[in-house]
C-alpha cells in the first residue's frame, strides 16, 4: 500500500475530485499526502500606462501566498489525514515529476479529462507526460 501520495491540484473543483479517494486511502495506510500547487512562472505586472505594479519577487510572493491559503483550505476539508504542502513553479507535469521524485512518492493521483473524439489531441496533455515520465505508480481519474 501507498504511503507516499502526491496529490497534484490545479485550484479547479474538476482536479479536487480525486480528494476523497485518496483520502480514504491515506486514512486506511496510514498514509501521507503531499499537496502539490504548481504555478506558472510569475512575470512583472504592469500597468496600462507602463509603470510596474509588482516585480517578479512581490508577484512569487503573492502566488505563494494565495496557493498556500488554498491548500491549507483542501487540508481542513480532508480531516485527519498526514498533509504535507506544497507550492512550485513552472511547467506543471515536469514540477509534478521532479515533486514525486524529491518527496519519494509512491503513488501521484490525479484527474485526467475524459477523452472527446474532437479534443482527443488537446486535452490532458498534463496528465499524459506526468503518466510517460513519472518514477512510479500513477492513478488517474479520468472526469
Amino acid at each position: 500500500m501507498a504511503k507516499r501520495i502526491l496529490v497534484p491540484l490545479s485550484g479547479r473543483e474538476r482536479a479536487e475530485s480525486v480528494l476523497p479517494l485518496v483520502a480514504d486511502a491515506a486514512r486506511s495506510s496510514g498514509a501521507t499526502l503531499r499537496l502539490l500547487r504548481v504555478a506558472p512562472y510569475p512575470r512583472i505586472r504592469t500597468a496600462p500606462s507602463g509603470r510596474v505594479v509588482a516585480y517578479v519577487d512581490q508577484e512569487t510572493d503573492r502566488l505563494e501566498g494565495e496557493s498556500q491559503a488554498y491548500l491549507r483550505g483542501v487540508e481542513v476539508r480532508l480531516g485527519g489525514v498526514a498533509v504535507e504542502r506544497r507550492v512550485a513553479f513552472g511547467d506543471p507535469a515536469g514540477e509534478i515529476v521532479r515533486e514525486a521524485e524529491v518527496f519519494g512518492a509512491d503513488l501521484i493521483a490525479m484527474v485526467a479529462p475524459r477523452p472527446r473524439w474532437l479534443t482527443r489531441g488537446l486535452r490532458g496533455r498534463v496528465a499524459r507526460r506526468v503518466l510517460r515520465k513519472a518514477p512510479g505508480p500513477v492513478l488517474l481519474l479520468q472526469t
